[in-house]
């Protein structure tokens, strides 16, 4: 059973995976609205031209019910947040702000309006240094930094919130997000740009003068770290499936997303140098604080209760898109929002 055909509120649909979302959902004939504070989305990565968007923030109330009134949603996919791991330690507030309190004015004009379906975009950075590998939902949730605990906070209040009033919601905690579309209309553009794959090949092409590699003695099979690295579409169908489960009467869930599959910082920089023809200039260091040596998911309960595998798991599926999107003329970085934040 898929989503009747009534409107889906998607916010942050102007970033990375939730353009890609909105681009699925727009494609298979949902009515999608993207509410977006443009601060690091773009507007041109909303290439459908019956997606409306609408320029604002998540815990703007007085707007978020005016868009409830007009469109009246069956449900929302919450993408919007702020994602730099690092900046988060050093600006707690910013985070647990942007992350935790504006969602909860969200979820209040949400329980107002009636609308009882959540699918959230989550993270393994919940899970914080792995107590075993692969990792499990079973794993304990210990975040290392703010970021973490802030995506944590939500996870804990969805679930008071079904005890509740009823909201059903998919916390979908995903690990690597990589590539982008194939066909090389939207990609990958964060500023700055932390991304491993995008900075390999921010190397290649000159933008920045060499790829620092932090540790090179960790206990792996090259002594680099281990990530595992998920693409976007995939990402973005699996929002959909939770959509679809959960708008179809199904229980509330949380799950991982990922490939199962680790590689290695050295095996991207391989991939790299073989898909694009060029030498990646490197510079290794030594390791950063806070880096586990091997993050890689279970996916089998996204499996199980969604219907969900990766599509893509060797890392050259992630590298080629992601080429081609950085080397084509005007792509490879959009250009400036067209509307003002």
């Amino acid at each position: 059973m898929t989503i009747p055909n009534t409107a889906i509120l998607v916010t942050g649909g102007a970033g990375y995976i939730g353009s890609h979302t909105v681009r699925l959902l727009a494609g298979l004939g949902r009515k999608v609205v993207v509410l977006d504070s443009l601060v690091f989305g773009h507007d041109r990565a909303i290439i459908d031209p019956d997606v409306e968007l609408v320029v604002g923030d998540v815990g703007d109330q007085d707007l978020v019910r005016s868009l409830f009134k007009k469109h009246n949603f069956a449900a929302v996919v919450h993408f919007a947040a702020y994602a730099y791991v690092g900046e988060s330690v050093t600006n707690p507030l910013k985070y647990y702000q942007n992350n935790t309190a504006e969602p909860i004015k969200l979820l209040q004009v949400m329980q107002e309006c009636g609308c009882k379906v959540f699918v959230f975009s989550s993270t393994c950075a919940t899970y914080g240094v792995p107590d075993k590998l692969p990792i499990t939902e079973a794993n304990q949730q210990n975040p290392i930094n703010p970021y973490g605990q802030s995506k944590l906070m939500v996870e804990k209040i969805l679930s008071d919130c079904d005890n509740a009033w009823g909201l059903r919601s998919a916390c979908l905690r995903y690990f690597n997000a990589s590539g982008c579309s194939p066909d090389g209309k939207i990609g990958e553009d964060h500023n700055p740009e932390t991304h491993l794959i995008p900075r390999v090949l921010m190397a290649v092409t000159g933008e920045i003068e060499y790829l620092e590699v932090f540790g090179t003695d960790y206990d792996t099979p090259d002594g680099t770290c281990i990530r595992d690295y998920i693409h976007v579409e995939d990402l973005a169908d699996a929002h959909i499936r939770a959509l679809d489960h959960l708008s179809a009467g199904g229980e509330s869930l949380r799950c991982n997303l990922g490939t199962g599959v680790g590689v290695s910082v050295k095996e991207i920089i391989s991939a790299v140098e073989e898909i694009t023809g060029k030498t990646v200039p490197v510079k290794y260091g030594p390791r950063r604080a806070g880096d586990p040596a091997s993050l890689v998911a279970d996916p089998a309960l996204a499996k199980e209760l969604l219907g969900w595998v990766a599509s893509r798991k060797n890392i050259r599926d992630m590298v080629g898109p992601a080429w081609t999107w950085m080397s084509a003329p005007n792509r490879g970085r959009y250009p400036p929002n067209l509307i003002s934040a």
